[in-house]
């Protein structure tokens, strides 16, 4: 069945004029409504407004303007069957055949500073999405429907079948319908996430409303990037998805330069990789193993970060995630590539650098803009429910750190001490972190006492030929006891950072006097679980 008619009506009117002109070429008929017919006009274009089309004019400050049975028995009413075209026929309904329609830019108004609580409300569409949903349900069968498009990107496609057909494919009419159905799940789940948010029951129109920080109804969605061979476990089938509106700089924007395809446990240890190496100024390198930093370094070039790293723990880095925040170029993408690795993260690479890679085809190469974008919240998935809260992107303010001891630490000593901060922030809790000259010397991670943490990274340290003679500490939580900065201490530890607000501070304090040591309170913990 040959399209005959269009129906368009966009807030956002990228492309919208190129393809109005190619669907007139192709003789098919345009409807339009208000801006988009204004601006069909002036580009020379025969459009007829709705209002003409149904003999009704907008009303009511434009609130409604389609709904109306020409607009949507055109519509919705089948092809195929004989009772709804003689119904059509009987009320002078002409079928709509294909529809184009985006959304009044409801999140982009309330994200707006000021947006006050009517203009908000004004701007929550309800044409538009009973349109496309009418549009979507009537996609039809292989015999024919209707076609609803609502992004730009699928102006193209539409336009190559109808010139092979005449018509669009059933195929194409039902992917189109389900990308409606999802866009309309989203909008509408914007407005319940904003309404469900309102710190009062009756805010005032003119004013920007007071909102509590989580909305008393969370809705999520999200798009399926990937089926996975599998989840943590060969038996777990899993997926990876992807918010649509992640910002850059977020692992869902890599591009995926060769390699295997990601698995799971990829996907979550690049995570942690990326997450840590971009908090960095100074050129660094971040290897992790299991979801872990096995090896930390800062220093003068990408190169020279991923040696210091590597020396932290050479068994650990055995298979492990490597990310890098600057250009991996010849020298570095040789060095990386003399160990084993699963995945390699960079925001770009030397033209060498890729060529050389290539030898290792199984190793996944991703690239991503370093960028400054953070998730809005994170979710953790418990039985029957959700745990949601903020990212932890907390970022330490200098100012705010206290020198708890007797003794002072040294400008050398204190650099350390962030640097080592900033690493167990990315390490599992309990965490200890023991670093020198930029660079990780121990690390130990997950285990249920403080003081294992200590000894772990220990003997962590001396496998790797590492001394920890006149290192910094850092630790995740507070020390509950002195026991475990006993141990940090004995194992050669000069100074120590740690938020503080343990009920035995004053022991802690004391303890680390008497061992002449320097100790930071930074006043923020960083527990990973």
């Amino acid at each position: 069945m040959k399209l005959s008619t269009a129906l368009l009506s966009v807030s956002d009117k990228t492309g919208i004029v190129e393809f109005a002109q190619a669907l007139a070429q192709r003789g098919i008929k345009l409807l339009s409504t208000g801006g988009t017919a204004a601006l069909l006009k002036q580009a020379g274009l025969a459009v007829t407004e709705v209002a003409e089309h149904t003999g009704s004019p907008e009303i009511l400050d434009g609130r409604v303007k389609t709904l109306h049975p020409k607009i949507h028995g055109g519509l919705l009413g089948r092809r195929d069957d004989d009772i709804h075209l003689s119904t059509m026929k009987e009320h002078n309904i002409d079928p709509i055949d294909l529809l184009v329609v985006n959304l009044y830019p409801f999140r982009e108004t309330i994200a707006k500073p000021g947006c006050n609580f009517a203009d908000a409300i004004e701007n929550i569409d309800i044409g538009g999405p009973a349109m496309l949903r009418a549009a979507a349900k009537n996609h039809g069968t292989e015999t024919g429907g209707v076609t609803v498009v609502i992004d730009p990107a699928d102006y193209d496609q539409v336009l190559q079948e109808i010139d092979a057909n005449g018509q669009t494919s059933y195929a194409l009419r039902l992917k189109l319908a389900s990308k409606v159905y999802a866009h309309t799940a989203a909008y509408d789940g914007a407005i319940t996430n904003y309404l469900t948010s309102l710190a009062d029951a009756a805010p005032a129109q003119n004013a920007e409303p007071a909102r509590k920080q989580w909305p008393s109804v969370l809705t999520v969605q999200v798009q399926q990037h990937q089926e996975l061979r599998y989840g943590e476990n060969p038996h777990q089938s899993a997926a990876f998805y992807v918010d649509p509106n992640a910002p850059e700089g977020l692992l869902g924007r890599y591009r995926q330069l060769q390699g295997k395809e990601l698995s799971y446990n990829n996907i979550a240890d690049s995570d942690a990789a990326w997450e840590c190496v971009r908090t960095f100024e100074a050129p660094a390198c971040v290897i992790v193993k299991h979801a872990n930093p096995c090896g930390v370094a800062v220093a003068e070039s990408a190169l020279a970060a991923y040696q210091k790293a590597f020396k932290t723990d050479p068994t650990s880095a055995f298979g492990g995630i490597i990310a890098f925040n600057r250009t991996v170029d010849l020298a570095t993408a040789q060095a990386i590539s003399e160990q084993f690795m699963e995945v390699l993260l960079a925001p770009s690479y030397t033209a060498e650098a890729l060529e050389l890679l290539a030898a290792k085809k199984n190793v996944r190469v991703l690239e991503l803009a370093m960028g400054n974008g953070k998730n809005d919240f994170d979710i953790k998935r418990v039985g029957g429910g959700w745990l949601v809260q903020d990212p932890d992107a907390f970022d330490l303010d200098t100012s705010a750190l206290k020198v708890v001891t007797k003794k002072q630490p040294a400008e050398q000593q204190m650099q350390d001490l962030l640097f080592a901060w900033n690493v167990a922030k990315f390490v599992k809790s309990n965490a200890i972190v023991f670093c020198a000259n930029g660079m990780t010397m121990g690390v130990g991670a997950g285990q249920m006492s403080r003081i294992d943490s200590a000894r772990i990274a220990s003997i962590k340290a001396e496998n790797a030929g590492l001394s920890l003679q006149n290192s910094a500490a850092a630790s995740d939580a507070f020390f509950p006891f002195r026991d475990g900065l006993d141990v940090i201490v004995a194992a050669g530890a000069n100074c120590i950072i740690q938020p503080g607000g343990s009920i035995r501070d004053d022991e802690v304090i004391a303890a680390a006097d008497e061992h002449g040591i320097a100790m930071v309170f930074t006043g923020t913990r960083h527990f990973r679980h």
